[in-house]
């Protein structure tokens, strides 16, 4: 629910019980900017107000389907001057993401992590009701490649943020959030599926 700044209070309560937890985090943006319109919190700097205190295991950070416009010239680097791993969406296209996910598996490991799902991960074709949509994104196919690909971790809380109805008439944004947000719970701990 709501905008990407909704994560921020919810890692905070999380870690406060955890520790600093791992994150797969679908999005086409890092959402690590300092500032905007003057204000350090908003939906786009949800994870720099995160690794500023220390709620995040950051060697232990995937983002996954990074891609669009930014007002730096590079806008991964601070990610990546965090340790955090950043997945492309052009590394993303045309490709089965299971191989990605084994990667991701073995980076988590056992400890405590968080699935944070933007829907403007995925290609505004498939999900046009957001309010940042960007072009060459993830198919729904992968998005479950990605859920599923977490089955087995120590997830302890998930998101899917950013799902705007009012932008798409089809309701199909809406459909492909809640279908994710199903597939999140099924890959909880202690959850048995078919």
């Amino acid at each position: 629910g709501g905008d990407h700044t909704i994560t921020y209070p919810i890692l905070q309560a999380l870690a406060a019980k955890h520790g600093p937890l791992g994150l797969v985090h679908v999005d086409a943006h890092t959402d690590t900017g300092d500032a905007a319109l003057g204000e350090k919190l908003y939906h786009g700097s949800t994870f720099r107000r995160c690794v500023e205190e220390g709620l995040l295991d950051r060697g232990r950070v995937v983002q996954i389907g990074i891609r669009g416009s930014s007002y730096d010239p590079d806008p991964h680097e601070y990610s990546r001057q965090q340790g955090f791993r950043v997945v492309p969406a052009e590394e993303c296209w045309l490709r089965s993401l299971e191989p990605l996910m084994r990667e991701v598996r073995a980076q988590l490991g056992n400890k405590p992590m968080y699935i944070s799902f933007d829907i403007d991960g995925l290609d505004p074709a498939y999900a046009p009701g957001t309010g940042t949509p960007e072009i060459a994104g993830l198919t729904p196919a992968q998005a479950l490649e990605i859920i599923r690909g977490c089955k087995g971790l120590n997830i302890v809380g998930c998101d899917l943020v950013e799902v705007a109805p009012m932008y798409d008439v089809s309701g199909n944004t809406a459909l492909l959030g809640a279908n994710l947000l199903f597939e999140m719970l099924c890959v909880l701990p202690g959850v048995k599926t078919l």
